[in-house]
């Protein structure tokens, strides 16, 4: 049985003896990140939401083996936020979905969730009206005209079916009460309410694709309400990236059998718990990246080298040399050189202890 056929749904049972302890630490860690972040500039908390929600968008499709051009994400993002972005790239119509989908959803927290916002979500994500080359039903609830909504994995012949959804012509009735318990004000801690809207509304599964996105962004939504600002600071969808795997595993498990979600919440809780901890990185990696173009905003240097230092100081990997600088900015290796020494000059840039041919250049972050 799944849990959608039982007689009492949608009344999950959970008990707050087991969660309690989890939600207690993950809402200190949470009140934590937001106090030392206020005490950041605006500048700098503007820069770690938009590297947040970047990380966001990004690991949110990969979870659904779709995978987007971070540069794309970056571009998008700052247009729509009115952020001068150095490195703009046209960015294909589903990247710009995804990335309006999950500003609207956190950016617009305190607006409620309707029918029509859903849809215009699931149009922004299909802007084809395709999935993996194949049409899909969008910006409407599911029809199941090619039978019923199945989860589907293995080879043709040997299918496992790992969740089936509520049959099409209850969606409206389904999502009409979804809707009214997500936007009601309730006594509901609002960090179990985003992991209970997650749960309830996969399972509703009302879409022919794209539902993980939507219930994530939903999640993502009602966490942006617990934490009662806009800017995002940590990013569930990176959690759930890592532990994909369990991810699918505990929605499986949970969907069967009786409608007690125990287990659920506290996976939930424990990948929020580690996705505040691995903030953390990322915040450092931003805030030194604000301290460092602080620290030097009055020295004079070109657009390649803006580019490679943007770049060396976000995802960057290797060793910076000549020879790479020169692959990276698309000139040649005696230019190269001479942006290095120019940066060295500058203090922006430091030498490494090898010289000569093999010179590598590493950050100066400790002018």
């Amino acid at each position: 049985m799944y849990v959608h056929e039982n007689k009492y749904w949608p009344h999950f049972s959970y008990s707050l003896t087991n969660v309690g302890h989890q939600l207690g630490q993950v809402r200190s860690k949470q009140g934590q990140l937001l106090g030392y972040m206020s005490s950041l500039g605006f500048e700098m908390r503007g820069e770690a939401s938009f590297d947040t929600v970047t990380l966001d968008v990004l690991k949110t499709s990969e979870i659904e083996g779709v995978f987007v051009h971070p540069e794309q994400v970056r571009s998008s993002l700052a247009r729509k936020l009115g952020v001068l972005y150095t490195n703009q790239l046209p960015a294909d119509r589903n990247v710009d979905g995804i990335v309006e989908m999950m500003l609207d959803a956190t950016q617009n927290f305190d607006v409620p969730l309707t029918k029509e916002r859903l849809l215009n979500w699931h149009r922004w994500l299909f802007p084809e009206a395709t999935s993996g080359g194949l049409a899909i039903e969008v910006g409407q609830w599911r029809t199941d005209s090619t039978g019923p909504m199945q989860v589907v994995s293995g080879p043709m012949g040997k299918e496992k079916v790992h969740f089936q959804a509520p049959d099409a012509h209850r969606l409206d009735y389904e999502m009409d009460n979804f809707l009214a318990w997500f936007n009601a004000k309730d006594t509901l801690d609002q960090v179990l309410k985003a992991a209970i809207a997650h749960f309830w509304f996969v399972t509703i599964h009302p879409f022919d694709d794209g539902n993980g996105r939507i219930a994530r962004a939903i999640a993502d939504m009602q966490l942006a309400k617990a934490d009662g600002i806009k800017q995002r600071f940590y990013s569930m969808s990176a959690q759930i990236r890592i532990d994909r795997k369990r991810y699918y595993d505990i929605l499986e498990k949970s969907q069967r059998g009786n409608l007690d979600i125990d287990e659920w919440l506290e996976w939930f809780l424990e990948c929020l718990d580690r996705a505040v901890d691995a903030s953390k990185v990322l915040l450092k990696k931003t805030t030194d990246k604000a301290k460092f173009w602080q620290k030097h905003q009055q020295k004079t240097i070109n657009e390649r080298q803006r580019t490679m230092l943007n770049k060396f100081m976000g995802d960057f990997v290797g060793v910076l040399n000549t020879s790479k600088y020169a692959k990276m900015c698309k000139c040649s290796a005696d230019t190269a050189l001479r942006d290095l020494q120019d940066l060295v000059q500058k203090q922006m840039l430091l030498k490494d202890e090898a010289g000569g041919r093999s010179t590598n250049y590493v950050m100066n972050y400790e002018l």
